[in-house]
């Protein structure tokens, strides 16, 4: 029987366990340029004992930013300072992947350079607010991008997963969940196009697909891995159950045949967990995943490695909370709580001060 802290082989990466840290938007890139700084370096390598870390979502464009103070890897000076992230992972034996995130829509014009504004599937606003500098704002509706913007997009993928392995990462994991670009693709109320990206799930599955093949050709399949949420409503996402029946068993079939790193799925709420084994069954890889619980994913949840639902299991908040959270779920505890209130940008509480266990 397979077990947690069994190590596993994700296509030429070895990992200590089968524990995941992952990847949490902390809005703390407060060095030159949107990049990462001297405590991110210290929370990240605080983390090493993950037998795999999944950075916070990473902009590969300008454009791509969707909330304040995100790290990117769009140019040499963030590309240098993630360096200093990885090689401090590296040298307490971690590995660690980089997530690709562009937020599409989700995002506002006060936020980005110049005249930059949102660009996604299709020019349809999400419903809600956002947080700014300058407080609470609307989503705008974004510009839909034309087929030679989304070739360039495409582009930006492969180009930010070049500057990942130049960082000095072991392999970037797509954003294609939570309602963000890849997302806005695949999902029925955000992809209005009547084009070779849109229509038909064979066509709504597309853009998800040439990211992924682009980045491959740009680092190599054993570098490469994928985030998918089926059915997630997160960011206005309406995404009905039958709906994503269809969607992503086509989708995964076609990523299964790139022989990735791994496929990490998030589940999106209850009644998820048929659709989920359903594709396990697509997909011959290594799957990671984001568990549907109650609270917080915990302890119990590493019975789904033993069960082979899971190759590895991915934990959240309760890692944000507990650095050294391997060996707190070997010795069933205790935990750390979360505090809510530091999540999201402020200083270092709440981001390096949680403690590790003693003794």
């Amino acid at each position: 029987m397979t077990l947690a802290f069994d190590p596993i082989d994700l296509s030429g990466t070895r990992l200590s366990n089968r524990i995941a840290m992952a990847p949490m938007t902390r809005s703390r890139a407060f060095g030159p340029g949107l990049s990462p700084t001297d405590s991110t370096v210290e929370y990240y390598a605080q983390r090493a004992s993950a037998g795999l870390i999944i950075t916070e979502g990473i902009q590969p464009s300008a454009v791509g930013q969707g909330y304040p103070d995100t790290p990117g890897l769009h140019s040499e000076e963030q590309t240098a300072a993630w360096r200093r992230v990885t090689d401090a992972v590296h040298a307490k034996g971690g590995r660690i992947f980089a997530q690709l995130m562009h937020a599409g829509r989700i995002g506002h014009p006060s936020l980005l350079p110049g005249e930059l504004a949102p660009v996604g599937a299709s020019a349809v606003a999400a419903d809600g607010q956002l947080f700014t500098h300058e407080g609470p704002k609307d989503f705008v509706t974004p510009r839909e991008l034309t087929s030679d913007e989304v070739r360039a997009t495409i582009d930006d993928f492969a180009a930010a997963a070049r500057n990942a392995v130049e960082a000095g990462f072991d392999g970037v994991e797509l954003h294609g969940a939570n309602g963000y670009l890849i997302h806005q693709f695949l999902a029925p109320n955000t992809n209005l196009r009547g084009d070779e990206w849109g229509g038909s799930a064979e066509a709504r599955i597309r853009f998800a697909v040439e990211v992924t093949k682009a980045v491959v050709a740009a680092i190599g399949a054993e570098r490469t891995a994928i985030r998918i949420s089926p059915t997630n409503a997160y960011n206005d996402i309406a995404e009905p159950l039958d709906e994503a029946e269809r969607v992503y068993p086509a989708l995964v079939r076609e990523l299964d045949a790139l022989g990735l790193a791994y496929l990490h799925i998030l589940e999106g709420g209850p009644g998820v967990r048929e659709l989920t084994l359903a594709l396990r069954k697509e997909y011959a890889g290594t799957v990671v995943l984001n568990a549907a619980t109650d609270g917080p994913t915990g302890h119990g949840e590493l019975a789904l490695i033993e069960d082979g639902i899971a190759d590895l299991v991915s934990y959240g908040a309760l890692f944000l909370a507990n650095p050294d959270l391997p060996a707190r779920l070997k010795a069933g505890g205790p935990y750390n709580t979360p505090d809510m209130s530091t999540f999201f940008g402020g200083d270092d509480k709440g981001y390096i001060d949680y403690p590790a266990l003693t003794g």
